[in-house]
Formats: C-alpha cells, structure tokens, sequence
C-alpha cells in the first residue's frame, strides 16, 4: 500500500483540524443554549405558581387537589393549564359536566421532603374531592432510599383513599432508572398498604422512548413540553376517568336532569 504524500497528510489534519474545531464550537454553543433555556424557564416559575394560586380562588362544585412539583406546575408548557393537572382538571369538567376547583398545592423543586413540610399542612386544610400526587422525580438527584421510604409513608398517610398516586416518570438514562425502580417499588408498596390507586406514569413515559427526549422534552431538556404533559396525563386518565365515573357523574346527571 502506498504512503500519503506530505501533502495528503497535511491536508488530512487539516480536515480533522477543522472537525475537531467545529466539534468544540458546537459543543460550546449546545452548553450555552442549553444554560440560557434554563434561564427562561426558571424565570416562568413565580408567572405559574402565580397563575396557580389566583385560580385556586375561583368557586367549583368540585375540588381537585394536586400534590407535587414543577411538573404539576406545568414548567415547560406553553402555559400552566397545559400542565397534567390542567390538563386532568379540563377531563373532569368534561366528563361531568360539573365546574372544578384546583388547589395546586405544587412546588418547583420539590421534595418528597419538602412536600411534607410545605404541602401537607395546607393539604390537611382541605376536603378534595379528587387528589393526584406526582412527587419524588428531584429526589433521585441525592438518591436516599430511606429518607424517601418515610417521606413516601407521611404522604400517603394523609390522603383519602381515592388518591391517585404516580410512580416516577421513565428517566431513560440507566444509572437514574436503577434509582427510579427502587422509589417505584417503594410507591407501589406503600401505596398497597394505604390502598390507594398508583397510576403507571413511568410505563407511559417510558413507552413513548428515548426518542421523546427530543418530542416530548423542553428545551432545557428536563421538563416535559405540552405533548409530554399530554403523555403525563394519559397515564392518570383511565383511574380518573373510572374514578369521576363512579362517584360523581351521576350527579351531574342528575343536576341536569332536575333542570
């Protein structure tokens, strides 16, 4: 086989040179993109807890209470009530034919901690007619089995028994989802124990692939977009629909019927 002459070499570092270059100059831009996506959605955090907290106050024959953090905030959407819980609450309005109240006790960053601290005092306050709880995603960051275990169990214990709890969102990523297997059998357990009703976020999520990193993500790539949401809420859909079914359309009906 022949050698490259002097100037075919040359031209080839050259051309890796060049390659090398662009690699850097697209892994830097990705990096500052990504950091600055961050930034925007960081700064929708108060418009949605805002936006949250001015509907709570409006009247609803039905209360629907949500526990959990930025995903129930609906970070990410193109606004809040394109998040699961607005989009859940939009189900139930529909199926009943009765007006809802959202309380939505949520909070970015959340714990499964923090939920006992910040959102159970305030969930004690109120008698809802429909709770969902989706919490314990941002645990996996500082992973304590233990610690999640007896936050799980403070939760759980103080909901009605027609909760509807998730199990943790597919991470796709495997050193995380050996983490997620862990916190969702603990959810599954413990839930078990309190008889309440664990919706499979994590097959659903996981169902849609890793390819919905790139149609189902935001652009900070964390935080579910309003097609994720979508997916979020189609895991809780069939529970909340049976749910809603049993216990309150009926009455919608017959309200109606009275009119």
């Amino acid at each position: 086989m022949t050698s490259p002459t002097p100037r075919i070499r040359s031209l080839i570092a050259a051309g890796a040179a060049v390659v090398t270059t662009g690699a850097v100059l697209y892994t830097t831009w990705f990096r500052r993109d990504l950091e600055q996506q961050k930034v925007i959605l960081n700064d929708t955090l108060p418009v949605h807890s805002a936006w949250w907290r001015t509907h709570a106050k409006q009247p609803g024959e039905l209360l629907y209470v949500a526990i959990g953090d930025s995903a129930a905030q609906g970070i990410g959407a193109s606004s809040p009530n394109k998040s699961y819980v607005g989009v859940l609450a939009d189900h139930v309005r529909l199926a009943t034919s009765q007006t809802v109240r959202v309380v939505n006790l949520s909070v970015s960053g959340a714990t499964v901690a923090l939920a006992v601290r910040d959102q159970l005092p305030r969930f004690d306050r109120l008698k809802p007619d429909l709770v969902t709880v989706a919490i314990g995603a941002n645990d996996i960051a500082q992973w304590n089995p233990e610690e999640f275990e007896a936050g799980i169990r403070t939760v759980f214990a103080a909901l009605p028994p027609h909760s509807l709890v998730a199990d943790l969102p597919c991470f796709h990523l495997p050193h995380n989802e050996v983490k997620v297997a862990v916190a969702n059998e603990i959810i599954r357990r413990v839930a078990t124990e309190h008889e309440l009703t664990v919706v499979p976020l994590h097959g659903t999520t996981k169902r849609a692939g890793f390819r919905s990193i790139l149609t189902h993500v935001a652009k900070d790539l964390f935080h579910p977009n309003d097609r994720g949401y979508r997916s979020w809420a189609e895991a809780f859909l069939p529970s909340i629909s049976a749910d809603v079914a049993h216990r309150f359309s009926a009455v919608g009906q017959a309200s109606k019927d009275a009119d």
